[in-house]
């Protein structure tokens, strides 16, 4: 008799896509090797039984820090940025229906010809019955970064984990590991001491809104296949953010 097969650790999560991980090592847009990996990915998990909600970052084609730094006023600038994470959005839905997975895309700004505009019991729904819903255009509103937005929506559909997705970053560190090579990585940290010590790797105000919904974070180096299917099957990988009191660094 086959023994039964161990439950997901976490049954819903938001993963939580930066454009420069969509773009692997072109200077812009995407790579399609790297989109078609992360959708087998996310494919993975799937098949283990976890509902699966995406928020996608626009980097890959604009910030809107670049283009304040232009001299574009801020607010126009950061939704040219909502638009590129759309567009990012609709891409890696067709990539996903190409291989068979039933996708949703919701926009916080109104484009009914290609989207759903976000309807958070719609969002829920369309996961109960087993398909990817990607969330685009951030919160819909400037000044607010994507980082925000997936704990908004962490939040807002009740997700078990947010899985932050770097691209070449294996987890947490007290220095740019890029940078300074004595830098140490973090296995736990908490929401504390992740924002007092002012850490680079998400914006605070995300974090701060996890804290609020004790939505536990995991920052994870996406470059490596098997990340996901690793962390739902309950496997230590990269950094865990969470309101646990410990904090250790190797």
């Amino acid at each position: 008799m086959a023994s039964p097969t161990k439950p997901p650790k976490y049954a819903r999560i938001l993963l939580k896509l930066s454009g420069e991980a969509l773009q692997g090592k072109e200077g812009f847009g995407i790579d399609h090797q790297v989109i078609s990996g992360i959708a087998d990915e996310i494919i993975e998990a799937k098949e283990m039984g976890v509902q699966v909600a995406i928020v996608v970052g626009g980097g890959n084609i604009f910030r809107g820090v670049k283009g304040a730094a232009w001299g574009m006023d801020k607010a126009a600038a950061d939704y040219v940025g909502m638009l590129a994470t759309i567009m990012n959005c609709l891409i890696l839905q067709e990539v996903l229906h190409s291989k068979g997975i039933e996708t949703r895309v919701q926009t916080a700004i109104a484009m009914p010809a290609v989207a759903e505009p976000f309807i958070r019991l719609k969002a829920i729904r369309h996961l109960n019955k087993e398909r990817v819903v990607i969330f685009g255009g951030g919160t819909g509103n400037p000044h607010v970064t994507t980082d925000t937005a997936s704990a908004l929506r962490a939040a807002e559909i009740k997700a078990d984990v947010i899985l932050m997705a770097k691209n070449g970053v294996d987890g947490v560190y007290d220095a740019d590991p890029k940078r300074d090579a004595k830098a140490k990585k973090f296995d736990d940290i908490n929401f504390e001491d992740f924002i007092k010590n002012n850490l680079q790797v998400m914006d605070p105000a995300g974090v701060s809104l996890c804290q609020q919904n004790n939505i536990p974070i995991i920052v994870f180096d996406f470059a490596k296949p098997g990340g996901i299917k690793a962390i739902v099957s309950g496997q230590k990988i990269g950094t865990l953010i969470s309101s646990a009191k410990t904090c250790q660094a190797e």
